[in-house]
């Protein structure tokens, strides 16, 4: 077993110099925390599990729902490893909707490779595309950690030496991982279920819903439109958070190599599914090849899957879910990490929001394999980290991932991925869309937040105007309709941080405000909410902390000149220092959030959130040194962006 506790970023050969200096600091940072938590696994793994020291009747309870006789008999020992099944399926949500037969499948795969696998236990899936605007949506980000403690509580029972996760959305693998990170001394493979076929494509979708927001359509032409794109079984194809998940799983080496994006129902995912099962069961301890998770995690594979993140333009939900999940193991990193490695990684990819492709095209582009093939041959990703391919026979780290899967003879195989086969949508690291990654940390008078600039034309970045106040998104449509919007303006939506209201996604902000900027008008938003996928062609200061609950951007009034510099890094109010200072914060009024489709139940968590750049968990510190938590300065004043020769002393 390798001992990650002072893993450096020496240990891959012809590593970029800022990556390297940024994952050092990373580790430095960490020490105390990290050590902490390797301690925690360390002493689980020593200690457990052990079915043959339970009591008789616990054990008896353990192994009382098999009704394959063979694994009954396996369970009353220790010599074939026990594998939990945690699983998000349900059949309303599409990209959830295969997992249906998956446990039958990787129960069949486990018992072939000598184990055996048992269903442990459910966890919720919500879909934030059926929330969108809706009281629900004000519980998504907060499914995250529920996710998490239910992940938990299926593998509490101490009967396992491995474990399965399927899931595909937005907050469920942050979630899955966060609660498998507890279980750190166990492997863990993820199993995802692809992305469905395409349908509509998203351009043409966002022409309608512009359309539908200007009157021009009614509810039937949107609803057809809609119904077109999200059409069968299968994650949506647009890149938003829930594919991010999936291009971020496979760079962390947690996915079997080529398994991010095979359609459902098909051969190839059936095997790649099935290849899941005979992985996990060749990491455990039992079968000699012992990897366990929290070894895996490290800041090594950390970095690298911000990297993958900057390269595709992904989820901008993703600065708030790598920050926690990175937490769980020990680990501290914070937005200026993430803007730091932005200046040192290309963009890559142009997938919807950020191109016209969905994520279909980009894998028959080469996807994945091409993607961390150039990645790593530029020296942007750790290559030599652990990962669930690893093995005798194997190409060590990422080197299985930079091949792509295939069926031959109904086997699953790999080949060389080759050039990319749409340089519209995938392109060579020598060749980038753009030098520098999507993603830049704003600082100023009301805080610190990002920005997704990726799909953001250069001449639209830089927006100066007066603020336009609103405490509900549907306010801004509201104004929209009146024709009270016309004119340059900041759109300022305050109050949906996570302690004020779970910080919702506001995807119904764009379309109004995307037809703004098409009648030529310089309109932005800042926001301490969240966008996701929706981040797009308007300049979106986000997930700005401190939260309005708690911080300056309450003080903003109607008129107050706001300048949105991304190449700068800058979001000020522009308010006179000395009116500044005296100004008395806005109070919203919070009821409605409070009540109705089971608001009543999250109070506590709302209470306990913490910032989004320390990832809202609602955990508390877990392992994270006191001394090296996130502590922004007030008001968002911070010490400048660190030069990339700066960040290697």
């Amino acid at each position: 077993m390798a001992d990650s506790t002072h893993a450096s970023a020496d240990s891959s050969p012809d590593l970029d110099p800022t990556v390297h200096a940024i994952t050092e600091r990373i580790r430095r940072r960490s020490e105390r925390s990290r050590t902490a938590y390797l301690r925690k696994i360390r002493s689980a793994a020593d200690s457990g599990p052990r079915r043959s020291q339970l009591a008789c009747s616990n054990l008896a309870h353990g192994f009382a729902g098999c009704v394959v006789e063979e694994d009954r008999e396996a369970l009353r020992g220790e010599v074939r490893p026990n594998i939990a099944i945690v699983s998000a399926y349900n059949d309303m949500l599409s990209a959830h909707q295969p997992f249906e037969t998956y446990p039958s499948i990787l129960k069949e795969a486990v018992r072939e490779a000598g184990g055996v696998a048992q269903f442990a236990g459910g966890v919720p899936a919500m879909c934030d595309g059926v929330t969108q605007g809706e009281a629900g949506m004000e519980l998504s980000l907060f499914s995250r950690d529920v996710i998490a403690l239910a992940t938990a509580i299926g593998l509490s029972h101490n009967m396992f030496d491995g474990a399965l996760c399927l899931g595909v959305c937005d907050k469920i693998v942050p979630g899955l991982l966060i609660g498998a990170l507890s279980f750190g001394h166990l492997p863990f493979v993820f199993v995802p279920a692809g992305p469905m076929t395409s349908g509509l494509s998203n351009t043409e979708k966002a022409r309608v819903r512009q359309l539908y927001a200007e009157g021009k359509v009614g509810r039937d032409e949107l609803l057809q439109a809609e119904s077109q794109a999200y059409h069968s079984p299968g994650t949506c194809t647009f890149y938003g958070t829930a594919n991010s998940n999936q291009m971020f799983m496979e760079i962390l080496g947690l996915h079997v190599p080529g398994g991010s994006f095979a359609n459902p129902g098909t051969a190839l995912r059936r095997e790649l599914t099935r290849e899941a099962g005979r992985r996990v069961v060749a990491l455990t301890r039992q079968a000699g090849t012992y990897l366990p998770l929290g070894e895996m995690i490290d800041e090594r594979a950390l970095v690298n899957a911000v990297v993958g993140l900057l390269a595709t333009g992904g989820s901008t939900n993703h600065t708030i879910h790598l920050i926690a999940i990175a937490r769980a193991a020990g680990i501290s990193i914070d937005w200026q990490d993430f803007e730091d490695l932005s200046s040192a990684v290309p963009l890559l990819a142009r997938v919807y929001p950020n191109g016209t492709a969905d994520v279909n095209h980009f894998h028959d582009a080469g996807g994945t394999a091409f993607l961390i093939r150039e990645l790593t041959a530029a020296g942007l990703l750790h290559s030599n980290v652990g990962t669930v391919a690893d093995g005798p026979g194997r190409q060590p780290g990422l080197g299985s991932y930079c091949r792509e899967a295939f069926l031959d003879d109904d086997r699953l195989a790999y080949r060389d991925v080759g050039p990319s086969r749409d340089q519209h949508i995938l392109r060579p690291a020598s060749s980038p869309f753009q030098p520098q990654g999507g993603l830049r940390l704003l600082r100023g008078n009301l805080g610190r937040c990002v920005v997704k600039t990726s799909a953001v034309k250069p001449q639209k970045r830089r927006v100066e105007a007066p603020a336009v106040i609103f405490e509900h998104q549907e306010d801004v449509g509201a104004a929209f309709e009146r024709g009270e919007l016309d004119r340059d303006f900041v759109a300022v939506v305050r109050f949906q941080g996570p302690r004020a209201n779970g910080m919702p996604e506001l995807h119904k902000l764009m379309p109004p405000l995307g037809v703004l900027q098409d009648r030529g008008f310089r309109v932005a938003l800042v926001t301490d909410g969240r966008l996701s996928g929706a981040s797009g062609k308007v300049p979106s200061a986000i997930h700005l902390t401190p939260e309005a609950l708690d911080g300056p951007l309450a003080k903003v009034q109607d008129g107050d000149v706001i300048l949105l510099d991304p190449d700068a890094g800058v979001l000020e109010a522009q308010v006179d220092e000395a009116v500044w200072r005296t100004r008395s914060p806005a109070r919203p009024e919070l009821e409605r959030y409070q009540q109705g489709m089971g608001r009543e139940l999250f109070g506590g968590l709302r209470r306990l959130a913490g910032s989004a750049e320390e990832g809202a968990m609602t955990f508390g510190d877990l392992f994270q040194d006191p001394e090296a938590a996130v502590a922004p300065a007030p008001h968002g004043r911070d010490e400048p962006r660190v030069a990339a020769t700066a960040l290697e002393d």
